[in-house]
């Protein structure tokens, strides 16, 4: 962030610290998206290193916040004015740059490998399974009788869970995997892992986003039902 006045550091280090939290921001101009109010949160600003008007900081925020405005608005709490001088993006979920950067030469070159050579071990460096999008969030193992079902938007009951691996809160963003490690929805938790794993009937988790195609797993239920077991 570079200020368009000076500042002392006490004052710097107050007013950024205001905007920890929940924040209101409205996207800049030249922006992809609609220019609406819009409610980011910021879950932590630190100050890495100050040289003159010029302020180094790691910002660790909800995706879609717009680092300029940040600045910006930094600078007009201050009363000074400021602008974002230069960003870089460090990591986004559970991939960082110090183990998942590939250029777009990198992907170039290993489909060139892939295509023409038949050699699959560089494009399987640079491009992941989907499965490793969602290392982070905590597993639920289901029973191949209940995959069909999820995949068609039906919630996950109890009996069609083999296993939990982690431990799990309502609320929570949980994966849902097959036995043989493949994932079929992003949902969420309906029920603590220990009653997920204890409870005879109802419902633990239902399914927000559905990854798995419909039909890759035979079908085992009938009618209606709205869930999967």
């Amino acid at each position: 962030m570079r200020l368009h006045g000076d500042v002392s550091d006490e004052k710097l280090m107050k007013v950024i610290k205001e905007f920890e939290g929940p924040i209101y921001q409205r996207p800049p101009l030249r922006s992809a998206v609609k220019r609406a109010v819009r409610i980011r949160r910021i879950y932590k600003i630190e100050v890495l290193e100050r040289d003159g008007r010029n302020v180094l900081m790691r910002v660790w925020c909800e995706a879609g916040t717009y680092m300029r405005k940040l600045c910006h608005d930094i600078g007009e709490v201050l009363g000074v004015g400021a602008h974002m001088q230069e960003l870089r993006r460090t990591r986004a979920g559970s991939f960082s740059e110090d183990e998942h950067l590939s250029t777009l030469h990198d992907l170039v070159d290993a489909y060139y490998f892939w295509k023409e050579e038949g050699i699959e071990d560089y494009i399987r460096k640079v491009v992941l399974p989907v499965e490793y999008a969602v290392r982070h969030l905590p597993k639920v193992v289901i029973r191949d009788s209940a995959v069909d079902a999820v995949c068609h938007g039906a919630y996950l009951a109890v009996p069609g869970i083999l296993r939990v691996e982690t431990p799990i809160r309502v609320g929570d963003l949980v994966a849902i995997f097959t036995q043989k490690g493949e994932l079929v929805a992003i949902g969420e938790a309906k029920m603590r892992s220990e009653q997920m794993v204890s409870a005879m009937s109802g419902i633990a988790v239902r399914p927000r986003f559905v990854i798995m195609k419909p039909g890759t797993y035979p079908p085992m239920w009938r009618g209606k039902r709205r869930y999967a077991q």
